[in-house]
């Protein structure tokens, strides 16, 4: 048997967009858009998929999500403090939000958490 979390819980939401890429965790911001972070910013959301002109996008915000980390260190399973890397993707920081991580593929340095 193989474990998956793909899709529990997931809900997405509409939002206006520019220079967003899928699988990027994102900010809410102003005028109904999902922004880039930088690094150290708290994340709303993780963006799913972007209109072909690239003004719209859809955002998971709630459900297990798969994201990339970068860092010296993993992110551990449990409840840690996660902030956006500024490339993307999730760090481990003492100022961050508090998270729950399910897996980490250290491999592939992915985690999938809990929005």
């Amino acid at each position: 048997m193989s474990i998956s979390y793909q899709g529990i819980g997931e809900w997405c939401a509409s939002f206006a967009c520019e220079n967003v890429t899928e699988g990027q965790v994102v900010k809410a911001g102003g005028g109904c858009s999902a922004d880039a972070c930088s690094a150290g910013e708290l994340f709303c959301g993780v963006v799913r998929s972007v209109a072909h002109d690239g003004k719209a996008c859809s955002v998971q915000l709630g459900g297990l999500a798969e994201v990339a980390y970068s860092g010296e260190s993993a992110p551990g399973v449990g409840y840690g403090k996660l902030s956006a890397d500024g490339l993307g993707g999730v760090k481990v920081d003492a100022n961050g939000m508090d998270c729950l991580v399910l897996a980490v593929d250290t491999a592939a340095k992915t985690a999938v958490i809990k929005l």
